[in-house]
């Protein structure tokens, strides 16, 4: 019989691309945890299906009913469970629905442990030749309202940034901080980290910018690190 964790909120990183990057420590927790909240409860049942662990417990946690479930888990661990929160990809919180739980956790007094694991941030940042004895992260930028001053505001940090895009906004992205003046600064662009067809392009802002919006069309998901003003 699997022994049952302590009581407590398990923040619980899964592989953002290739499956063997989830850690030994992440599947004893996700097979003994009582619940297991999942941003994407058909993904993570995949993943838990490839490892023989079982879906039932799963319930759903996402931005839509974050605000609803944050209190209802929180207090599942009060009452004695053992809950774990999985994304889509990646480590929760991190660009991903958890900080409401958190907060919620804290407040309650409710023990928090976080796991070590993937993310697209790291990877990114270490292999893209830019200093990394100091960055920012800002995560995805807004879509509409205050996208413009988020990006401004983005190019005055004299680190090294890193950016999140999605595939259908990567070349406007390019073109707005090349029209913001950050056309020659050094870029490196992290392209679907960990998978098959995982790229990293290095050069200038405007040259990247050249070369991407000459391809037909843009796949995956995107890193953008960013050299600093003060660089």
């Amino acid at each position: 019989m699997t022994e049952r964790l302590e009581p407590a909120l398990y923040l619980v990183p899964v592989p953002i691309g290739n499956r063997d990057d989830i850690t030994l420590r992440a599947l004893k927790t996700l097979q003994r945890v009582d619940i297991i909240a999942s941003e994407d409860t058909r993904t993570t049942g995949q993943l838990l299906a490839l490892y023989g662990i079982t879906a039932q417990r799963l319930q759903p946690y996402h931005d839509y009913n974050e605000a609803d479930r944050a209190s209802a888990l929180v207090q599942a661990v009060q009452q004695g469970s053992s809950v774990a929160l999985v994304s889509e990809a990646g480590s929760p919180c991190i660009s991903d629905p958890g900080y409401r739980i958190v907060q919620a956790a804290i407040e309650a007094n409710v023990v928090i442990v976080p796991l070590p694991g993937a993310t697209a941030l790291i990877p990114a940042l270490s292999a893209s030749g830019l200093a990394v004895h100091h960055f920012v992260f800002l995560g995805f930028p807004p879509q509409k309202k205050g996208r413009e001053a988020f990006l401004q505001k983005a190019l005055l940090h004299e680190e090294t940034v890193v950016i999140y895009e999605s595939a259908h906004r990567i070349v406007h992205l390019l073109e707005e901080l090349s029209g913001l003046g950050a056309g020659q600064r050094r870029i490196c662009i992290a392209r679907e980290l960990t998978k098959v067809y995982e790229e990293f392009i290095r050069e200038n802002l405007d040259d990247c910018l050249q070369r991407l919006a000459a391809r037909p069309s843009q796949k995956g998901e995107f890193v953008v690190v960013l050299e600093g003003k003060g660089e």
